[in-house]
């Protein structure tokens, strides 16, 4: 939080209040589409369910883009027990007004029985990389058109 002046009072003192100036700043600094687009994650097992998700993520214009960044590990508790396995991250570019859309066909095709799907807004970018991703994958209203 930032100190910002306020008026003076009675033309004598001046009083410091706290103000969500940053808030503000940061805002002021993001881009015209701030929240049009998102990056969703998801883990998989085996770079053969990675690139076959990309594949039609991107086929099915789910998605303008899928990154496979192999080599994570993953510690986690599933029925019970800890866990660590190998995986692979996919980090996917998207329409924010698509991903529920990516979920449901992610859910289809993935082989765990409850797979990981987060997503997280984009506020700030490249703007000409954004708009690519805006002319890959059309907003859901005109997709539903088109089905």
């Amino acid at each position: 939080m930032l100190l910002v002046p306020c008026k003076p009072i009675f033309g004598l003192v001046t009083l410091f209040c706290l103000a969500r100036g940053v808030t503000v700043n940061n805002y002021r600094n993001m881009s015209s589409l701030a929240g049009i687009h998102s990056v969703t994650y998801v883990t998989v097992p085996t770079q053969d369910v990675a690139k076959k998700l990309a594949h039609g993520l991107v086929k099915n214009k789910l998605a303008a883009c899928v990154n496979i960044i192999p080599g994570l590990t993953s510690v986690y508790e599933w029925k019970n027990e800890i866990n660590e396995d190998s995986e692979l991250l996919l980090m996917i570019k998207t329409r924010t007004d698509t991903v529920d859309a990516l979920t449901k066909f992610v859910k289809e095709n993935h082989p765990y029985e409850v797979c990981e799907v987060i997503s997280l807004p984009i506020q700030n970018g490249n703007d000409k990389y954004l708009n690519w991703i805006s002319e890959i994958v059309p907003p859901i209203d005109q997709r539903e058109k088109q089905e």
